[in-house]
């Protein structure tokens, strides 16, 4: 990797961290650039704007963070499982700054969906996508699940149920309120099975 591409690496990786900590609108390009001990010119080689390093982050870091995440718990030989073993995981294993800081492409959407759309384009088609592998690890145990389900929206669900635990978890600072919405989405993600 060059000089140039590692610059640009470190700069995602720092604004990444600042954005979730902070939110995209508060956080500070000249904390970035001291951060990364960079000057602003090199900052703006890389990225025309705060906008284009938003997006950036989004796209480089996030997305593929997040949607990696859940294709390890689908790419099982039974996703059910792998998806409730995957909640769990992350009740056991967020820290006190997750629990605070909260998920930050959760936090990203709801700070920014309405006001950009150039960032709601962008969630919306990481939904889709995540959706997408949802329906598809389910339909390979197409037998196994109830005949009655509608795929997409339980994905939808599944999802928004985990987001909404995320935010809840985070507004009120109770990992233990979190513990218990994620038991009861196994419960629910288990009651697909036949």
């Amino acid at each position: 990797m060059s000089d140039a591409e590692q610059t640009r690496q470190n700069i995602l990786t720092v604004a990444a961290d600042e954005i979730h900590q902070h939110g995209f609108k508060a956080t500070s390009l000249s904390v970035i650039l001291n951060r990364c001990e960079i000057s602003k010119g090199a900052l703006y080689h890389h990225f025309s704007s705060k906008m284009a390093l938003g997006y950036a982050v989004f796209e480089e870091i996030y997305t593929p963070m997040f949607l990696e995440l859940w294709q390890s718990a689908l790419a099982v030989d039974d996703p059910i499982e792998g998806l409730c073993d995957f909640f769990t995981a992350i009740t056991e294993q967020m820290s006190c700054s997750e629990v605070v800081c909260g998920c930050p492409l959760n936090n990203l959407c709801e700070e920014m969906a309405n006001v950009d759309e150039g960032f709601r384009l962008r969630i919306l088609a990481l939904q889709e996508q995540l959706n997408q592998s949802i329906v598809d690890a389910f339909e390979k145990i197409s037998d196994d699940l109830r005949a009655d389900l509608a795929l997409s929206q339980v994905s939808y669900f599944i999802v928004a149920t985990l987001n909404g635990a995320t935010t809840l978890c985070k507004s009120s600072r109770n990992k233990a309120l979190f513990q218990q919405v994620i038991a009861e989405l196994c419960l629910y993600t288990r009651a697909l099975k036949k």
